[in-house]
């Protein structure tokens, strides 16, 4: 056995399966990440929520994707605590799910996958069709790459040295389990882990009672991944993976307590030791659902109480102005700064907007004043973005720079009147709602929802564009205004029909239901406003809408 090529090969294979989960990844949540986003924000009851978790998961192949989602919700307060823990455990067992479908024998749909999801993605002319094509080569490559790994692991299965490696690791199952869960943190994909531990299984190198304490590893390191990515969040969003990980840490240690007494597990279904183990991973995450739903309300109490709302204060309060002084003789650098500044008021916008809906169908005076101290920041972040790059604007610049300039201030001046717009009308309609105002009809409000889910989808664009200026997501962001556009104009025919045939609640709401269809189209025609000087470049932005005259 020639060590260092299998281990060559083996570390490529392992490569090749992260990037196939990444390229999944970003394929499902280009070509439909407006449904994947709408699907964990409005989760609903916590076994609604565990689905959708669920769902999405086996979409994106990825839980940790799921929980980044999830977290965002739960900073922006449209996602509860203990129905955001709900959605994470079936995230968990949808990505478990992807786990069990994988380990079957799917080799000869390999070729298939590669050859059809890479002409797609090369020569398709739809930007929805292309991301497709992505998830579909993702699939084919991860499919690929597990018969890579097959193949490198072939050697050891016949080398005389593995079995007393094996035997001696064994002795000490704790070891072998922190083991496993670091190691999954370390490739940030429990997919990818569970799946080599199953190939390994396969070839005869890790038996029954070494595969077990494994498994249990990976369902803690898959758990300790989402932690590690949100702890730059604030406490609302770390709340969440740090509950995941409380209650896969729990479940593990009661699975290990049976083992480590030498319980049988001669039970697993399955007739390999692949199979029982990935039979193992399966029913841990599905009773781990079951258990939980019932058990998130205590859960949401206790991280709480290990994260107190004072850490949420003081990390809002901690923010640190990207606008350096020192840098405003070096122009690159200081529009790079301001650029990270304008993106922080983005941020605020979207922390303004996505839990709106919920105040207004809902509303505390706490939620309103929450709401309204967020666009004091942004109008602080406005006026010194605006007095930074005037600033700046003394130096010399390159006509590239000072165009950038002006792009950044237009920019900030936009968000600025987004978060007015947000303030002074739909913050205003939930303090109407606090004073007794009328409730809305069942339709309307399914309307005003669907709205300001396109909307909130826009702004986080916007963000996106902030980050990587690509003509893709610029163009993404006008079709979605236009999108918004048509649900307008759907709403407002719709509106008027009801209070045509006499519905008492539309014809109370009528002035609030118009308003809020008002304020969220300026919200959303405001930040589209930021793709135009992409489209300009790019020259996919026509000058004017009217048909030349002949």
């Amino acid at each position: 056995m020639n060590l260092p090529a299998v281990v060559l090969e083996l570390a490529a294979a392992t490569v090749l399966l992260l990037y196939a989960v990444s390229l999944v990844k970003k394929g499902v949540e280009a070509a439909a990440g407006d449904i994947v986003a709408r699907t964990v924000g409005g989760a609903g009851g916590r076994p609604r929520a565990a689905i959708c978790g669920c769902a999405v998961a086996i979409a994106l192949q990825s839980s940790t994707a799921v929980a980044m989602l999830a977290a965002g919700f739960a900073v922006s307060g449209a996602l509860a605590l203990d129905t955001g823990l709900a959605v994470l455990l079936g995230a968990d067992l949808g990505s478990a799910l992807v786990v069990k479908i994988l380990s079957f024998d799917l080799h000869w749909l390999a070729p298939l996958l590669i050859a059809a999801g890479g002409l797609a993605h090369l020569k398709a002319s739809t930007r929805k069709s292309v991301e497709t094509g992505r998830a579909v080569l993702g699939i084919g490559l991860l499919l690929l790459s597990l018969q890579m790994i097959g193949h490198a692991t072939q050697p050891l299965s016949q080398s005389p040295m593995l079995p007393s490696v094996v035997a001696f690791v064994g002795k000490d199952a704790l070891s072998v389990m922190i083991l496993a869960a670091f190691f999954t943190w370390a490739l940030h994909s429990s997919v990818a882990a569970i799946l080599l531990i199953l190939t390994f299984a396969v070839k005869g190198i890790v038996p029954l009672d070494v595969g077990i304490p494994l498994v249990l590893g990976v369902n803690i390191g898959g758990g300790l991944i989402a932690l590690w990515l949100t702890r730059g969040l604030p406490v609302e969003g770390r709340r969440l993976p740090l509950g995941n990980l409380l209650f896969r840490a729990l479940f593990a240690a009661a699975i290990f307590g049976l083992f480590s007494l030498h319980s049988p597990f001669d039970w697993l279904p399955g007739e390999t030791v692949a199979g029982k183990l990935v039979n193992l991973h399966v029913l841990f995450n599905a009773a781990l659902v079951l258990v939980g739903v019932i058990f998130c309300g205590p859960m949401a109490r206790l991280v709480r109480l290990l994260m107190p709302e004072a850490a949420g204060a003081n990390d809002r309060a901690a923010h640190v102005s990207a606008l350096d002084p020192a840098l405003i003789d070096k122009p690159a650098q200081a529009l790079a700064a301001a650029a990270r500044e304008v993106l922080h008021m983005g941020n605020l916008i979207a922390r303004m907007l996505e839990p709106v809906m919920t105040v207004i169908h809902a509303p505390t005076p706490q939620a309103v004043k929450a709401l309204r101290s967020i666009d004091g920041d942004i109008h602080v972040a406005h006026s010194a973005i605006k007095l930074y790059i005037a600033a700046v604007n003394r130096g010399i610049l390159t006509e590239e720079q000072s165009r950038r300039g002006i792009e950044l201030t237009e920019a900030a001046i936009h968000l600025e009147y987004a978060g007015d717009v947000v303030a002074k009308s739909l913050l205003q309609m939930a303090e109407e709602r606090l004073a007794g105002a009328g409730t809305f009809s069942q339709e309307g409000w399914r309307e005003l929802t669907l709205l300001h889910a396109a909307v909130s989808s826009n702004v986080r664009l916007a963000a996106n564009l902030l980050v990587s200026p690509d003509p893709v997501i610029a163009r993404e962001m006008v079709r979605q205004k236009e999108h918004v556009r048509r649900l307008v104009e759907e709403s407002s025919k719709c509106h008027l029909e009801r209070l045509r045939q006499g519905i008492a609640t539309s014809i109370l709401s009528s002035d609030m239901h118009l308003e809020i269809v008002r304020a969220l189209k300026e919200v959303n025609s405001l930040v589209t406003t930021m793709a135009y000087p992409r489209l300009r470049e790019s020259g996919d932005l026509l000058e004017s809408r009217l048909v030349p005259a002949a």
